[in-house]
């Protein structure tokens, strides 16, 4: 069976939340990106507690895509340090499962 992973980013501008979406449907590097936002996200940065309004990208994927969707989040993401985390899938609907290795390269 195929390794299925869901990969999570965050970006402040919906815009930019927009066009790694894009880049990664476009280039069959994800089958699907949910955008969710605005949400608050507090986090310590260089030594002082942030507050920011983010907006979150959860991307469906091949785990064997990872490095290359990490590279191109890179090139596309505005942070000095962009969360790009992986997590896998283990178990889901058959049939969502097979449409989602269809969509992929």
């Amino acid at each position: 069976m195929t390794s299925f992973i869901q990969i999570v980013t965050m970006t402040d501008k919906k815009e930019d939340a927009d066009k790694i979406a894009m880049t990664m449907v476009e280039r069959k590097l994800a089958a699907c990106v949910q955008i969710a936002g605005p949400i608050v996200s507090m986090y310590r940065w260089k030594g002082t507690i942030e507050t920011a309004t983010e907006w979150q990208c959860v991307i469906k994927t091949r785990e064997g895509l990872y490095t290359e969707i990490e590279k191109a989040i890179r090139a596309i993401h505005p942070y000095e340090v962009p969360e790009i985390i992986a997590v896998p899938i283990i178990a889901g609907n058959s049939d969502y499962l097979e449409w989602l290795q269809g969509e992929l390269v």
